[in-house]
């Protein structure tokens, strides 16, 4: 069963962490800049690791390039 969560970016942070609002969303600090998608590819690295998934099986669905992102976690 897939899971799809709406995840805050901050980007350019000092350390990686990510953390959930009590609002349900989850915040994202990444330490990467947004430039070239690495701050992308740093989220879709710390959420497998959080989830305990591989990293072919996080996918940002919508808001890649903003700092809003709805993020798939698992699926094909």
């Amino acid at each position: 069963m897939p899971l799809t969560l709406q995840v805050k970016v901050k980007p350019n942070a000092r350390v990686s962490l990510l953390a959930q609002a009590p609002d349900g969303t989850w915040l994202a600090q990444l330490k990467s800049p947004p430039v070239d998608g690495k701050a992308n590819e740093e989220l879709i690295a710390l959420l497998a690791r959080h989830f305990g998934c591989r990293k072919a099986q996080v996918s940002i669905k919508s808001g890649a390039s903003g700092r809003m992102k709805l993020v798939r976690i698992g699926g094909e």
